[in-house]
């Protein structure tokens, strides 16, 4: 009988091992391009009462992938941007906790550890390569490379809006083949995004540059975010050059809720979203 309980439990042990263990991808085989640091392990701070694990330092950029069971798999992927300002990542809360939700609706997740702190060129460099990578590896993923998307919080809310207006803008020279491929994101998600109205007067900042080619977006925003504007004002922008957008506006619920329970704005967002992605990628 004890021998029964010891093997289950062997047994139970190694498959949730396994259940954890995610494939990882370094975007660059060789030199970080723009990176004077050599490449680390990330600095990471222990999670505090909020439970948020944040990188504080990334100088090696990779893609952890969440792929969703195989009979639930829609054929479409996402490239996930926690946020953090710039300087952390909030890995958790807006990265593998939203893989996580991904994989539960049939979508492919590639979680983004792009460089930080205060690398926005880099960081957008690591999400180019990242949609390129994503792509070549589609089949392996079963999923189509031309339902490859992304989505992301606060400041990987503004990055993904930033990959989806430049993705025609060589930011780094060619690796290898990948990068042959087009790293223009299919559609967009900004969840309570910021610093997309750094233009004069408050107007779309300058880099985000809309065209016929731009995919379609979906935003979701609460009326008393800090950043609120940003939100406002992309749709705004994406309205006037005729860009398909979903915008959803709440009155209330703050800034970096992610999608953990007791926030109104936390439990209404996902099935928004769900609803969208559904449409967007059938």
């Amino acid at each position: 009988m004890r021998l029964t309980v010891l093997i289950l439990f062997l047994g139970f042990l190694f498959l949730n091992v396994n259940a954890q263990k995610k494939e990882v991808i370094y975007l660059w085989p060789g030199k970080v391009p723009g990176e004077q640091k050599e490449k680390l392990p990330p600095v990471i701070s222990s999670p505090g009462a909020d439970n948020v694990i944040r990188y504080e330092e990334v100088t090696n950029p990779l893609i952890e992938v969440y792929l969703p069971e195989a009979s639930a798999n829609k054929g479409a992927g996402v490239v996930v941007c926690p946020g953090g300002a710039y300087r952390i990542l909030a890995y958790n809360k807006e990265g593998t906790e939203i893989a996580e939700w991904l994989n539960r609706l049939g979508y492919a997740a590639f979680v983004l550890q792009y460089r930080v702190p205060d690398k926005r060129e880099g960081a957008l460099q690591d999400a180019q390569r990242a949609i390129r990578i994503v792509r070549a590896n589609a089949s392996r993923w079963n999923i189509d490379p031309g339902k490859v998307g992304i989505m992301g919080f606060s400041a990987g809310g503004s990055l993904s809006a930033r990959s989806a207006t430049q993705f025609n803008r060589r930011t780094y020279t060619a690796v290898d083949k990948t990068d042959s491929l087009s790293c223009r994101p299919a559609f967009a998600l900004l969840i309570y995004p910021a610093y997309l109205d750094q233009g004069p007067g408050n107007t779309l900042t300058p880099e985000l540059t809309l065209t016929p080619e731009t995919p379609p977006f979906f935003i979701f925003q609460t009326a008393d975010d800090t950043y609120g504007n940003s939100a406002i004002v992309m749709t705004g922008a994406l309205r006037m050059a005729k860009i398909p957008v979903e915008l959803h506006v709440l009155p209330s619920g703050g800034h970096g809720y992610g999608l953990r329970p007791g926030k109104e704005a936390a439990e209404t967002w996902p099935l928004l979203a769900e609803k969208w992605l559904k449409k967007i990628t059938e």
